[in-house]
């Protein structure tokens, strides 16, 4: 019995504070990055690098390549507090600022 094992390429990236698994032509939503719509943006914060089953780890000369589609406001996010018996409550809300880009290339 033979096993086909399809290994696609992905990388580990650090994009504006926060870790992200991509794959060429991903789309995800990251925090608002600095640029226009239609930009290109390079991250060099690659941590980890998988292809065709061999992983890397820490690779300096690995780059991620990505275009910026546009500029949007996330879901509204409702804070409640309140303490029983007390008569306290208090109502906070927020909506984040996301940047929602392309991976192009893993170079």
């Amino acid at each position: 019995m033979r096993k086909y094992f399809w290994y696609i390429m992905f990388a580990i990236v650090n994009i504006a504070g926060q870790q992200f698994k991509v794959k060429q032509n991903d789309e995800l939503f990251v925090h608002r990055l600095g640029g226009n719509a239609g930009d290109k943006v390079e991250f060099s914060n690659v941590l980890m690098v998988s292809n065709n089953g061999g992983i890397t780890v820490g690779s300096n000369s690995t780059k991620v390549q990505a275009e910026i589609l546009d500029h949007l406001k996330g879901d509204k996010v409702i804070v409640f507090k309140k303490k029983r018996r007390k008569g306290y409550q208090k109502l906070n809300g927020h909506r984040q600022y996301l940047t929602r880009i392309k991976i192009n290339e893993i170079a």
